[in-house]
């Protein structure tokens, strides 16, 4: 399988349009690929919380899954939206429209899987203050083999990577492959290197791990996107800024790792 992992670069001063634009741009030249990868709330910025209410879409009206319905199709891969500010017409069980919401499009650009992010990132402020949290563990099967097999594959998004048990329960849905877009921040890089490899070794599963570069809303972006192998080896990791990674993994090495050190068969608890 080959995965392209977008590592956006974004500031202040690019308007959402022409980035979205931009970014279409660049996932409908990924032919080729299997997967292609987007960072968490990249067209409505990850920190932009003033700009949320604005820029939030419902999901079947949404101008960032139309552009990216159709680089999907001009790529023939399916691919990861990454995270949306998704509005919907009933509020959610706090009284509130808007979630973080991610979305799976499929080689012809019809929407497989979507995700709620159940963890939200803010200690009060931010995406606990402003959005609904989602309930669902999400692990879908995707067309993701060249051979036209199907991967089980699990959803999770930035924050959510601090809390083990959503990762373990995914591996209990059969998920042999973790999708992580992100949003980190600068300030904590080791966190995210640390915890991503853990999340990966742990579960004996290979991790894709995609965050964003440059600066918005006063905040400096982590970048190092990375594919984590079952065994915690780096199959390819970007640097701070703008970056595009080719990576072929082989999903065969997930059963293989299970089978060499079956870690996973002496849990108790």
């Amino acid at each position: 399988m080959n995965v392209r992992v977008l590592q956006v670069g974004y500031g202040d001063d690019e308007p959402v349009a022409a980035r979205v634009e931009r970014v279409a741009a660049l996932v409908a030249e990924q032919r080729g690929a299997d997967l292609v990868v987007l960072p968490e709330l990249w067209a409505p910025g990850g920190f932009s919380y003033r700009e949320w209410e604005q820029r939030a879409e419902p999901l079947d009206d949404s101008p960032v899954l139309r552009a990216l319905a159709d680089a999907a199709r001009a790529a023939g891969a399916v691919v990861h939206a990454g995270s949306l500010v998704e509005r919907t017409a009933e509020p959610g069980p706090q009284g509130r429209h808007l979630w973080n919401t991610s979305v799976v499009l499929g080689r012809d650009g019809a929407v497989a899987a979507a995700y709620r992010k159940v963890h939200r990132f803010g200690f009060g402020v931010g995406e606990p203050q402003l959005m609904e949290a989602g309930e669902d563990v999400v692990v879908v099967d995707l067309p993701l083999d060249a051979a036209g097999g199907t991967t089980r594959t699990g959803l999770a998004t930035c924050y959510d990577v601090r809390f083990p048990e959503l990762f373990r329960r995914q591996v209990d849905l059969g998920a042999e492959l973790v999708l992580l877009p992100a949003a980190w921040p600068a300030a904590r890089l080791a966190h995210w290197r640390l915890l991503t490899r853990a999340r990966a070794v742990e579960d004996q599963v290979v991790l894709v791990a995609v965050g964003t570069a440059g600066t918005h809303a006063g905040t400096e972006m982590a970048g190092h996107s990375a594919v984590v192998s079952p065994w915690g080896e780096d199959l390819a990791e970007a640097g701070a800024g703008e970056e595009v990674l080719s990576v072929d993994v082989d999903l065969d090495e997930v059963a293989s790792c299970r089978e060499r050190f079956p870690v996973l068969a002496d849990r108790r608890l």
